[in-house]
């Protein structure tokens, strides 16, 4: 089963999010599909939890299912914040103080770390690095570890910023720092797509995360 969420996922997502809890027929009628093909995203889209299944009883009769959002489902359903995201990126860079930006960097990059931060498990980095790849996977941007060297290295084949890393490198640089935070391991940059690379590669620096990152 892909990890990746299907346009007609999308849709029908947004048709809960819209109308709350609906039937197969419903959803058949609204998304123009057959009952087959209706079932088999809402099989899909229960496996990944983003929606359940709620059974009404009536007196006589097979009893009514409904599916509505769960709070995974709600929070996809209505992430579309690009546009937001581009406009305050826009407005960091427009920041001429290289050192107040810096900063703002570094509270943003430690800002997105908390929001991972309990998820993140082991003792060692090979560990931690694993289990960074598992939450972004959930997330449908892919990442690995390479075990080739005598430290892990972390890659990412997709970008979770394309739009915003072809406007301006800088985000790159947020996300190392934010990494480096979770990891407890400074990183570094060693490859990046926007070079012509096949994937961005971050590879520890073999000392802890400095002070100003802590």
């Amino acid at each position: 089963m892909s990890g990746a969420t299907e346009t007609s996922d999308v849709g029908l997502l947004d048709l809960l999010r819209k109308h709350g809890p609906l039937s197969v027929a419903q959803l058949k009628g609204a998304m123009q599909v057959t009952a087959t093909a209706v079932r088999q995203r809402l099989v899909r889209l229960m496996a990944r939890g983003e929606i359940e299944r709620q059974t009404q009883r009536i007196s006589r009769g097979r009893p009514v299912h409904r599916y509505l959002l769960t709070e995974k489902g709600r929070r996809r359903a209505g992430a579309n914040f690009a546009d937001l995201a581009m406009a305050l990126w826009q407005e960091i860079r427009e920041i001429k103080d290289a050192e107040v930006r810096r900063g703002l960097l570094q509270r943003i990059s430690r800002r997105l770390a908390t929001l991972y931060a309990d998820q993140i498990c082991g003792s060692s980095l090979d560990e931690r690095m694993e289990s960074l790849a598992a939450i972004f996977g959930e997330r449908q941007i892919p990442f690995e570890v390479d075990r080739s060297r005598d430290l892990p290295l972390l890659r990412a084949t997709a970008c979770p910023y394309p739009d915003l890393a072809e406007k301006d490198r800088t985000v790159c640089s947020m996300e190392r720092m934010m990494f480096s935070e979770l990891l407890g391991q400074n990183l570094r940059l060693s490859d990046c797509r926007l070079d012509g690379h096949n994937c961005c590669t971050f590879e520890p620096s073999g000392a802890g995360v400095s002070p100003a990152m802590s």
